[in-house]
């Protein structure tokens, strides 16, 4: 049972100290991210099998990123390595309590170059679940490839999730983004947005997003938990208390978890929504009490250990 996902790889640089501005920052934690290769390798940590077919520089930071990858037991065997653009960039500083704000170098950023060409379609063979988000979709040439990843997966019954990942900084204006973040919903069984991006693609209206094919809705309340919708169910799931340092990843750990539970409960996931909305909580608490997204990324064992302190079943 495992996780295909076609997207970015990046590194981000966190700010050392919180409350401060990027300008403002004495230094600096390097830290590999992207949401699809943050989601990836937490579910090699919550023990799954997963794949990520991506583009990168071929520079230091494009290498040390497949090979950190690789350590983690993540398939990087789809990852190709661009010699017209350097790996993108993300600095990274965090108000108190760690939520972030962005400055981005991607001018183009290699990621954005990748062509349908470059994508090993025949690496997405024997995955359960094929994973995406919206940022693959800013420039025209990831576009294709994903889109052509997407409709490969489909032909091959897979289930397909989908993060729409707000960052608006990164889009040539909110119309823009606006247009493909919803577009990416049409393909997609299991779809998990924050309130944030609820309030910017329907302004509030979560019916809204239910498209033929979705099974699985989920949104994200940040410390308030977070809620699963299918078409006939509501469960919500209060969050879980932590001291919380960078809230970077927290989204991708929480995806990664609900994936994890897809492929362990397999066609019965709709009866054990509870369990998998309080999974999904704890592994986003958890990536927070850590700087960076990939480093922050917590082990099945202390995922465990948290809900059963927490006074939760883990059986």
């Amino acid at each position: 049972m495992s996780v295909v996902s076609v997207g970015e790889l990046l590194i981000d640089f966190v700010a050392l100290e919180s409350g401060v501005t990027v300008g403002e920052a004495s230094g600096f934690l390097k830290a590999a991210g992207g949401a699809p290769a943050n989601a990836m390798v937490a579910l090699t940590r919550l023990g799954h099998a997963s794949t990520l077919l991506a583009m990168v520089g071929d520079d230091p930071f494009g290498h040390y990123l497949a090979q950190l990858l690789a350590a983690e037991g993540v398939d990087v065997e789809g990852i190709r390595f661009s010699p017209e653009a350097r790996t993108s960039l993300a600095f990274v500083s965090l108000a108190e309590g760690g939520e972030r704000s962005f400055v981005f170098y991607r001018h183009p950023g290699a990621d954005m170059l990748m062509t349908p060409a470059d994508v090993d379609l025949a690496r997405i063979d024997g995955h359960d679940i094929f994973f995406y988000g919206s940022i693959t979709m800013i420039a025209e040439s990831s576009r294709e490839s994903l889109l052509a990843a997407i409709d490969y997966a489909l032909a091959r019954d897979m289930l397909l999730g989908y993060d729409p990942n707000l960052r608006l900084g990164l889009w040539p204006d909110a119309a823009t983004a606006r247009r493909w973040m919803l577009a990416g919903l049409e393909y997609a069984h299991v779809v998990k947005v924050s309130d944030e991006e609820v309030d910017f693609l329907t302004g509030g209206d979560l019916d809204a997003l239910w498209r033929e094919r979705t099974r699985l809705l989920i949104v994200t309340h940040g410390p308030g938990g977070s809620t699963l919708y299918t078409r006939d169910q509501r469960v919500h799931a209060p969050g879980f208390a932590v001291d919380s340092v960078d809230t970077t990843g927290a989204g991708d750990g929480y995806v990664a978890a609900i994936l994890a539970s897809l492929l362990e409960y397999g066609d019965a996931w709709p009866d054990h929504l509870p369990q998998m909305a309080r999974f999904a909580n704890a592994v986003g608490a958890l990536t927070t009490i850590a700087r960076g997204a990939i480093p922050a990324m917590p082990q099945r064992a202390a995922v465990e250990a948290f809900l059963i302190g927490q006074g939760e079943d883990v059986g």
